[in-house]
């Protein structure tokens, strides 16, 4: 684990847990009065809880920081969505949206080859290595007919699926050191020409970084809205495409007309637009 991990770790340490009702109270604030403070005592309580199912998904050769990274906005989008008067923990709450921000990163990002996203592919992706571990045992490489079979019973899908996503990923378990042409001594290994091209840790940490500070600039711009511009910026610009209102339904919302939506929308932007240029200029 890398030192920055590490350090990232010692710090989100000295976030104490919630009890419920104070998860309760601070979940209404944000979602009744979009209380900022409360929202980031809501995240920071719940760090911890991201870093420990990013750690789940380590082992697909993704770098840890963005994982957590991708885990901390699957947090936002469960704060988000919270309904707090269902009596619900937001933990149990937030889990489902964590591990599916991750999944669908690793999903978009894993090197060696590109992961359909449907839910067949994503439950092979994700399933099939430790089922096979189950059926064949550590040391196994190739599945038999029979094993092929009681995959896709166990995850309910076609049998050719189990054999194509298999084939896929045991492309990328080929050993880095096998020896390219006939000379066994002295030969060129394939690993000799492989680029590097994952990050360094000065490159990390800077992408880290600046990440903060984007996030910095982005507070206080929308700080400097009023509240419904705020309102309206983070609905239209700041949310999933699924879940972006239409400019009819704010203007039902607001009461007020769909072009005077548009125009606080345009207003809004261009001010927290202005203050980030400005901000990155300094």
């Amino acid at each position: 684990m890398s030192e920055i991990i590490q350090d990232y770790l010692k710090s989100i340490q000295t976030y104490a847990p919630l009890s419920f009702d104070d998860e309760q109270d601070l979940a209404r604030r944000w979602k009744d009065h979009k209380d900022r403070a409360a929202l980031n005592v809501l995240m920071q309580s719940y760090l911890r809880l991201v870093v420990k199912v990013a750690m789940g998904f380590k082992g697909y050769g993704l770098p840890a920081d963005e994982l957590i990274q991708e885990g901390n906005i699957g947090l936002l989008q469960a704060i988000n969505r919270f309904d707090p008067d269902k009596g619900f923990r937001l933990s149990t709450y937030a889990m489902w949206w964590i591990k599916a921000q991750i999944q669908e990163y690793i999903l978009n990002n894993w090197s060696m080859v590109k992961i359909g996203t449907s839910g067949t592919q994503k439950k092979l992706f994700f399933n099939l290595r430790r089922l096979k571990n189950q059926v064949l045992g550590d040391t196994a490489t190739h599945l038999t007919e029979d094993s092929i079979k009681r995959i896709a019973a166990e995850l309910d899908v076609n049998p050719a699926e189990v054999v194509r996503m298999d084939q896929r990923l045991r492309h990328g378990d080929e050993s880095l050191n096998v020896q390219l042409g006939d000379d066994d001594e002295g030969g060129s290994e394939w690993q000799d020409f492989l680029v590097e091209k994952r990050p360094n840790q000065e490159e990390i940490y800077g992408r880290m970084q600046l990440s903060r500070q984007n996030k910095r600039r982005l507070e206080e711009a929308l700080g400097l809205l009023s509240d419904r511009e705020r309102a309206i910026l983070i609905a239209r610009r700041l949310r999933d495409a699924a879940e972006t209102p239409t400019l009819e339904e704010l203007s039902q919302d607001f009461g007020i007309s769909r072009e005077r939506v548009r125009q606080l929308e345009e207003r809004a932007f261009k001010k927290v637009q202005e203050h980030m240029v400005a901000a990155t200029a300094h």
